[in-house]
């Protein structure tokens, strides 16, 4: 295959889920350029993988998976990097945080993304499940993606996606059934 044909197949089916990737970059960065970084960054990987992409096989997932590694790698580097801003540069909410910034433990960049998810009771039930749980919910409830894809994204069964699923989806009624009834919302526990 001509580097032209490459070039060809790939803005061709590629290019098609850069919506779906930058929407995934929002979710993870919470931040507009930093997302747009992400997705140009994935492309940039992925095109130079494109020859080991097996056609007839999920595009939509493998790039996912990229993009989940790339997002993981840059935060993990980050965390080794020492903190870059001067002080007074620093509005008052981030010096309250600077000690959680720059901390020598490390959490998983999953953690971290589903730290920037929107706060509140939900989140807060969402990041207290095992992390496993935890991203097959993610993918599923939250990105929309089908078992099958997030089997591939995950590098597991589908069947054991199932199983997380189903039992993240119960932890987290259990975790929010409180909540549910201050809301006036009915649920099996409370019914």
């Amino acid at each position: 295959m001509t580097s032209e044909d490459k070039r060809a197949r790939f803005v061709d089916e590629a290019l098609q889920y850069t919506d779906a990737l930058y929407a995934a970059g929002m979710r993870m960065t919470r931040n507009p350029a930093d997302a747009a970084d992400l997705v140009q960054e994935t492309f940039a990987k992925a095109y130079a993988a494109f020859d080991s992409f097996t056609q007839g096989t999920n595009l939509k997932a493998w790039l996912y998976r990229i993009q989940t590694n790339t997002y993981i790698n840059q935060y993990r580097k980050a965390q080794r990097e020492p903190r870059q801003n001067a002080l007074d540069e620093m509005e008052d909410w981030q010096v309250g945080d600077s000690d959680s910034i720059t901390a020598s433990h490390s959490r998983s960049a999953e953690a971290e993304a589903i730290d920037r998810m929107p706060s509140g009771v939900v989140k807060d039930a969402l990041q207290s499940l095992p992390e496993d749980r935890r991203m097959v919910v993610y993918w599923v409830d939250v990105e929309g993606l089908s078992y099958a894809e997030t089997a591939e994204i995950m590098h597991t069964p589908v069947g054991t996606v199932m199983s997380r699923l189903h039992r993240g989806r119960r932890q987290l009624r259990e975790l929010l059934a409180d909540y549910a009834s201050q809301q006036g919302m009915t649920t099996k526990e409370t019914a």
